[in-house]
């Protein structure tokens, strides 16, 4: 069944994170998202900002506010009704601060329907879904699990998937694979491309992908299956010349080891990999140091067999005029092109994913 969007106006609740790694969700979904039309960002400490000139320097004319009644009051200003309230936060563990419960319950009283990428879900919380009944609203915690009968297992179909598959995996957590994933889609579609995007979080679902599943809601035996029946599906339902899988985690990250699944059962020709060239050690993990840039590139091709094709540059930590010098020394210490998806051409980037397609020539 085709979905329809977007669903509705909403408002994204990111006190105390946005433009901070635990603000990522709301970030994606600054950046894009065919689900919501986004009325406002919550932050106090940003309060009367640009949300967009604050996150890549350009204005898109979402506000940050400092609250959730400013929020309605600046929708009601401009003539819009708020429907959803929307946790953009992304914390270490996934779970619901303290301090943002009593702005939850707010938004439900206030009638917006209520959706939740967190691992607390906010649907089985007594007074959340009291309110919820009371105010005939709809809380929707998108990290739910399937119901188990509904999962598939790995079966090997993916052999048959037609089209060119192309990883974005990362150095390190929220460092930026899925914005890459979906700056290479909408260049390949400028290009003239068939694209789909293979979605794997949480925010990728609240930005409307297509195909995909919540990696880390899965049962670890069903998460081949899983990754290969979204594909499987994008494959039947689209045809696609090309397919973008959003990464999560990295390799070798202590606490949040990913990749490996999408190299084993995904199975893409390629691999783009994300880099944060300022950061010294795993986000969020002080005192864990993230390997060289060429020993991640061995570890994936040695896992995969596939190439590492590009390296995109995350440029937090570094001004604008250091992001040239940082591609330089980047492409001198691994040989391959670089470029800082936000800032720079994708152009040799996309050229090299083309040549993937038969007859293509890399």
């Amino acid at each position: 069944m085709s979905q329809t969007f977007p669903e509705g106006r909403a408002i994204v609740y990111c006190e105390g994170a946005f433009g901070t790694s635990n603000g990522k969700t709301a970030h994606g979904l600054v950046r894009r998202t065919r689900r919501y039309e986004l009325l406002s960002i919550i932050d106090s400490r940003h309060r009367g900002k640009d949300s967009g000139e604050l996150l890549d320097g350009r204005a898109n004319g979402i506000p940050v506010v400092g609250s959730l009644p400013e929020a309605l009051a600046s929708a009601k200003a401009q003539g819009q009704q708020a429907s959803h309230f929307v946790i953009g936060l992304a914390p270490d563990g996934g779970r619901l601060p303290l301090e943002a419960r009593p702005v939850v319950a707010e938004a439900l009283r206030a009638g917006l329907h209520v959706d939740g990428g967190l691992h607390d879900f906010l649907s089985e919380d007594a007074e959340f879904a009291q309110l919820a009944r009371e105010h005939d609203l709809r809380i929707r915690d998108v990290r739910r699990p399937p119901d188990r009968s509904e999962l598939h297992f790995f079966s090997g179909v993916i052999e048959k998937v037609g089209s060119v598959r192309v990883a974005t995996l990362g150095t390190d957590s929220a460092v930026g694979k899925r914005t890459t994933a979906w700056k290479i889609v909408e260049g390949l579609e400028a290009r003239g491309r068939s694209v789909e995007m293979i979605g794997t979080g949480q925010t990728a679902w609240m930005q409307g992908v297509r195909f995909g599943i919540i990696l880390d809601s899965l049962v670890n035996d069903f998460l081949s299956g899983e990754i290969e029946h979204a594909i499987w599906r994008a494959w039947t339902e689209a045809r696609p010349e090309f397919m973008l899988l959003e990464g999560q985690g990295s390799l070798m990250n202590p606490a949040y080891p990913g990749g490996y699944e999408l190299l084993a059962a995904g199975r893409p020709h390629a691999v783009i990999l994300q880099h944060a060239p300022a950061r010294q050690d795993y986000d969020g993990f002080p005192g864990y140091r993230i390997q060289p840039l060429p020993q991640q590139i061995r570890a994936i091709e040695v896992v995969s067999g596939r190439p590492v094709l590009a390296i995109t540059l995350n440029h937090e930590g570094l001004n604008l005029d250091e992001i040239p010098a940082a591609c330089a020394s980047i492409e001198a210490e691994t040989g391959l092109p670089t470029v800082d998806p936000l800032n720079g051409d994708l152009t040799p980037i996309l050229e090299r994913i083309e040549a993937l397609a038969p007859g293509g020539q890399l």
